[in-house]
């Protein structure tokens, strides 16, 4: 078995199913909207809708931590492939709030179960490269993302409906199903390497797995809630809202591409770091600028989100490796799990930001489907320009406190780092 086993294809065909992920979520972000006028859905229910995504992930990566190494990765993959299409073809087809909702629980439980499955596939055919394989793995979550986004342009500008671009993700679905239906999978590195079960939630409860499971909250709020909800945020503040989430997810697949070199002049810590730090600039400048200057501002948040996750992942996976594929899964539910919670409550208060700006006693529902060019379509049009950079502002806070604890971080490992080189001297 061990011979038939190749790793290079196990790779693509995990980069076809990450794909898939990414593309569900920037064709979300792209009709969004379009949602909300279509089924008269106030943002707390697009939040709602959108966040399922959020918590079904947690939801299936956090199983699938537990169970992956019982059952093996191949059957974890099979159960995310028949996940993904059942969630496209009830989204094509949805009637409504709950319709959606539940297409998108389902869209969401195969992204974690993908996650699940693939991060410990990536780790085991890679176990002397895991941060840098991770990374470039992790690139087929913003490109996706730029395909989607860009697909949702274009083919809206033609006019074709929302219900025809979810279905364009049938076809790679079907592809990474076929993919790895084919392949021989190799045990977890856990099993491999023999560490028992007892060593393994030993792990995950360590001082500074807790610490990363923590931070991890952070990490993904700034970047996947900024994300999912930029053509909402910021529409009214640029014409080509959406274009600004194929921006960041561009320099991410750039940056991600080239994260070998980085990762290993830097180290993980330095990365992590330096990654708050420019997230943080760029959410302060998303909520401060307008025109041309909005994008400059999405080109250093996709800067600063670029190395987040997988940097994250192959952290622990490289420092506490006894925690395994569980370890891995943990991290990736915590941070979906933060996200969903986090667009709970920003939807609500989205909209009351939007309610105070308009007139006393206004139907927030009447005034989002108003007629363009009508009175009340401007007054909801100028409400959002209001609310979109505060939910912006607000969030900063996240990355700014990120940076104090990776600043503590960096100097606790550097300082373990020499303590290990003076035992071994």
């Amino acid at each position: 078995m061990a011979n038939a086993i190749q790793p290079q294809k196990l790779f693509v065909a995990s980069c076809m199913a990450l794909l898939v992920t990414s593309l569900s979520f920037g064709i979300r972000a792209g009709i969004l909207s379009r949602l909300g006028v279509e089924f008269h859905l106030d943002t707390k229910q697009l939040s709602i809708i959108a966040g399922t995504a959020f918590w079904g992930f947690p939801l299936a990566v956090v199983i699938g931590g537990f169970i992956v190494d019982a059952i093996g990765m191949k059957r974890l993959l099979l159960a995310a492939f028949i996940l993904h299409l059942l969630g496209i073809v009830l989204t094509v087809f949805a009637g409504g709030f709950w319709s959606l909702f539940i297409s998108t629980l389902f869209i969401g439980m195969a992204n974690g179960t993908v996650e699940a499955a693939c991060n410990p596939l990536v780790a085991t055919i890679f176990p002397d490269n895991k941060t840098t394989k991770l990374n470039h793995f992790h690139l087929w979550f913003p490109g996706g993302i730029v395909v989607g986004t860009l697909l949702v342009f274009l083919l809206s500008k033609i006019g074709l409906s929302w219900q025809l671009q979810v279905a364009t993700m049938v076809i790679p679905t079907l592809i990474y199903g076929y993919l790895f239906m084919k392949l021989d999978f190799p045990v977890t590195e856990r099993v491999a390497a023999g560490v028992s079960s007892a060593q393994m939630y030993k792990s995950v409860l360590s001082p500074l797995f807790i610490v990363m499971f923590i931070l991890m909250f952070g990490t993904a709020i700034t970047e996947l809630f900024t994300g999912q909800w930029i053509e909402v945020l910021l529409k009214n503040v640029t014409e080509n809202s959406i274009l600004i989430l194929a921006l960041t997810a561009g320099v991410q697949v750039l940056g991600r591409g080239i994260a070998g070199p980085v990762v290993h002049k830097i180290s993980p810590t330095g990365v992590l770091l330096i990654s708050a730090i420019l997230s943080a600039l760029g959410l302060y400048l998303l909520s401060h600028v307008s025109g041309n200057m909005v994008f400059v501002a999405a080109f250093i948040f996709g800067m600063g989100v670029t190395y987040f996750w997988p940097t994250m992942l192959g952290f622990v996976s490289e420092n506490i490796p006894q925690s395994g594929a569980l370890g891995m899964n943990l991290m990736g539910g915590a941070g979906m799990f933060a996200v969903s919670v986090y667009m709970y409550f920003m939807g609500g208060f989205y909209d009351s930001i939007i309610v105070k700006q308009l007139p006393t006693g206004a139907s927030l529902d009447a005034y989002r489907s108003a007629a363009p060019g009508s009175a009340e379509a401007a007054a909801f049009s100028q409400a959002t320009a209001v609310a979109g950079p505060e939910i912006i502002n607000a969030t900063l806070v996240i990355p700014v406190i990120l940076i104090v604890a990776f600043a503590g971080l960096f100097f606790y490992m550097r300082s373990r780092k020499k303590v290990a080189q003076v035992q071994i001297v």
